[in-house]
Parts: structure tokens; sequence; C-alpha cells
């Protein structure tokens, strides 16, 4: 790899930078050599678009190249990914439970432009429905493992990082 890579990772609407799923993921983006994880604190905000607008800064703020950015977010912070990489082409977006299709949610079906993407929803999500997802999925053709899980993915965590750790590998070989 000659690119340094930034992984951006932004957590969901209740939920905190220091999240299980935010910290944990963050800690395997680490153990490759040439990245940086950046997890994005959107605490201040419940605003879709302001959240957007916070990623956005980041992004700006570290000096990564768009080519050079993968996004991991889950719930609303896989809407914010999936929005910044469908107005930003992006080299990966992991995103675990996408907030899709939600009321107030601006671009509720983003086109997401990412040179890799993995989507992880689990069947008995009662916050984000799983059907949007899947419709996503299959009109952009893009890769989605649904889990015997809940919205959190709580009982699939072990699988969620064997997931975003051959996601990594996959960008990282480009």
């Amino acid at each position: 790899m000659t690119n340094h890579i930034h992984v951006f990772l932004s957590h969901g609407l209740e939920s905190g930078p220091d999240s299980t799923k935010v910290t944990t993921l963050k800690a395997e983006a680490e153990t490759f050599a040439g990245v940086t994880a950046i997890a994005v604190d959107h605490r201040s905000t419940n605003d879709p678009v302001t959240r957007m607008q916070q990623m956005r800064a980041a992004i700006d703020e570290s000096g990564a190249r768009p080519e050079n950015v993968i996004l991991a977010g889950s719930s609303m912070g896989g809407w914010v990914c999936a929005q910044t990489s469908a107005d930003t082409p992006v080299l990966g977006c992991f995103l675990l439970a996408p907030a899709l299709n939600m009321p107030d949610y601006p671009g509720s079906s983003p086109a997401i432009r990412a040179g890799h993407t993995q989507i992880i929803h689990g069947w008995h999500d009662d916050v984000v429905l799983p059907m949007p997802v899947i419709e996503l999925a299959r009109d952009q053709d893009l890769p989605l493992l649904v889990l015997p899980d809940g919205h959190r993915l709580q009982d699939s965590l072990p699988r969620v990082v064997t997931e975003f750790r051959r996601f990594m590998n996959d960008c990282l070989s480009d």
C-alpha cells in the first residue's frame, strides 16, 4: 500500500464515539499498517444533515483524499456514511444497520459511490426495518449480509469484526 488510508467511523443517534462497535472497529482498523482511524463525535446534534457536515469537516481536516477514505457507520452513522459517499466517491463504505427510509432523513436511498461496499443488517431490526436496506442493496447491486440479530447487532459483534477485517483487506488490496 503506497497511500495513507483514513477510516472515519460514525456512530448512531443514541450512541457516541466511545461505543462498543465504534471502538472495536477503530481498534481493528488501526491493526493495519498505514491506516489512521478517526471516530467522529456527533453527540452535539441529532440532525442527520449536520452530522453529515461534521463528517465532511473531519475528512477535510485530516487532509485525506477521497480515494483513500473508508467510511464506517452504524444506524444514523450508516446513513451519514452512505450519503457522504453518494456526494463524494470514496474507497470504501462499511454500513451497519444503516438508517435508510427514515422519516426526517433526506435522501432515504443514497446512491452509494464507493470502490468497496459492505452492508450488514439484522433480520430482527425493529428500528430500521430490513426491507428498505435489502431493496437498496438489490437496486445498487451491493453486498449485503443479514444476520439473526437486532438493530444494535450486539450478538453478532465477532462476526461484524471478522467482516470488517475482510472488508479492510479488500480495500487495501487496491
